[in-house]
């Protein structure tokens, strides 16, 4: 029996995507997740084969999530399932050690495919997005996209949701001295001065919904 975790923010694409894993009898969705926080724990928890993981959630991004997935020692494969195509975000996917990556374009008719190739220990990259990420793993145009790492992407996301630096270092588990020095080396790469602005740059980039 192939165990999956499905990870988004919203309720609707949930229940879509367990609709969708549960007409294969040899499936069965474990647990579910509204946030990446959640999701982890869920994932640390249940220790399922596959996690289902939308990019852009609160608290956590789908990246971020594997990241301490990893560090962790656990190893589902993973699925990022995004309607983000672009190469910043498939190079931090394959930065993660993530071997799937579908658009929620395709899901209706590539998921079961996404998910039974992910069962067999095998990538599955939506083919939409492969030329993206021929570019990204050779260091193509992708670095124009954003001058931030990842963990100081995560760090701008957390911000643009309202958290402050405290709040910030037991979800990233780091101490607030990091917290402060990504937090100003973000400001400083991107040119600004305020946490509006770095807020105005979340929104701008699709890191949180508004």
């Amino acid at each position: 029996m192939t165990q999956i975790l499905i990870a988004d923010d919203h309720d609707i694409v949930r229940d879509g995507l367990r609709a969708l894993l549960e007409t294969r009898s040899n499936w069965t969705v474990v647990a579910e997740a509204r946030n990446g926080q959640e999701a982890l724990e869920l994932a640390t928890a249940t220790r399922p084969d596959i996690v289902i993981l939308d990019y852009a959630m609160p608290v956590m991004n789908g990246v971020e999530v594997v990241r301490q997935m990893r560090a962790r020692r656990l190893r589902s494969e993973v699925l990022v399932f995004t309607m983000h195509d672009d190469d910043n975000v498939i190079r931090e996917a394959l930065q993660a050690g993530i071997r799937g990556y579908l658009l929620k374009a395709d899901a209706r008719s590539h998921l079961v495919e996404a998910v039974e190739t992910l069962a067999r220990h095998e990538a599955y990259i939506s083919g939409k997005v492969s030329g993206a990420l021929i570019d990204a793993t050779l260091g193509g145009r992708s670095t124009a996209g954003s001058p931030l790492t990842a963990r100081e992407r995560t760090i701008v996301q957390l911000i643009a949701e309202g958290r402050t630096n405290k709040e910030i270092c037991p979800i990233l588990r780091i101490s607030i001295k990091t917290v402060e020095t990504h937090r100003a080396s973000a400001l400083r790469k991107l040119g600004v001065r305020t946490t509006a602005d770095l807020i105005r740059y979340a929104i701008r980039n699709r890191m949180i919904d508004v």
